[in-house]
């Protein structure tokens, strides 16, 4: 019996509204990142500002690329939750480097397993939407924790993607999970994730290319209407 059946109407309307506050709160979590530093940070005047990074620059810097990872990885949280797939964490390393992945339940559907995987992506490049719209001279501000984190956004997706190509790292890569989900060649998903990150480079340092805009835009809706496939 599947696992739809065997629930209780009651159960899954608990789980439906669990989904949409949830959904609410993740596209608050992409917009209070994003908009954080506008609050306390403003253009620098060109007449005022050196250009040359400080000790407090770095420190922000590096505060919104750490900030950019914690929104990454709350993205799987998010929709491990949703589908009660028993988040864990897991030590893994690369290259001899440790670091740490989110795990969860191995069986759950194809569809909730790319679900689950795409969610960081879809974090950072939602983040990265909402600043390069809001923000469109970004690169001419002075702004070091919002840089921090579209630096993370970007640097990520490109890191993610080069491990695809090379299909190098820890199995349970996010990139990994998102082919055998949708049963493509690894190196497929780590195109899809390259395209709009390197689209949002070109954009950041050229926000008048409209070609560019678009086609991030594109491939970003791209990766998240693959769902329905």
């Amino acid at each position: 019996m599947s696992n739809r059946c065997a629930t209780s109407p009651a159960v899954r309307r608990r789980r439906r509204r669990r989904a949409f506050v949830m959904a609410i709160q993740l596209v608050a979590a992409i917009v209070l990142t994003a908009e954080l530093a506008r609050a306390q940070e403003q253009p620098a005047q060109p007449s005022t500002h050196s250009g040359k990074p400080t000790a407090s620059d770095v420190g922000s810097f590096l505060l919104g690329g750490g900030a950019g990872l914690a929104a990454h990885e709350s993205g799987h949280l998010l929709f491990d939750a949703i589908f009660d797939a028993h988040a864990g964490v897991k030590k893994v390393s690369f290259q001899g480097i440790p670091f740490f992945a989110i795990t969860h339940d191995p069986s759950i559907s194809r569809r909730r397993e790319f679900v689950i995987d795409s969610a960081g992506f879809w974090v950072q490049e939602g983040t990265n939407e909402w600043l390069l719209h809001r923000r469109p001279n970004l690169r001419h501000e002075h702004a070091p924790f919002v840089k921090g984190v579209f630096a993370f956004n970007v640097l990520a997706s490109v890191a993610y993607a080069g491990a695809a190509f090379a299909r190098v790292g820890p199995a349970e890569r996010d990139t990994r999970g998102m082919a055998a989900a949708l049963k493509w060649p690894e190196p497929a998903i780590g195109a899809l994730i390259l395209v709009p990150a390197v689209l949002d480079a070109v954009r950041f340092y050229r926000p008048d290319a409209r070609w560019a805009t678009w086609g991030s835009r594109t491939a970003k809706l791209a990766g998240v209407v693959l769902v329905f496939k």
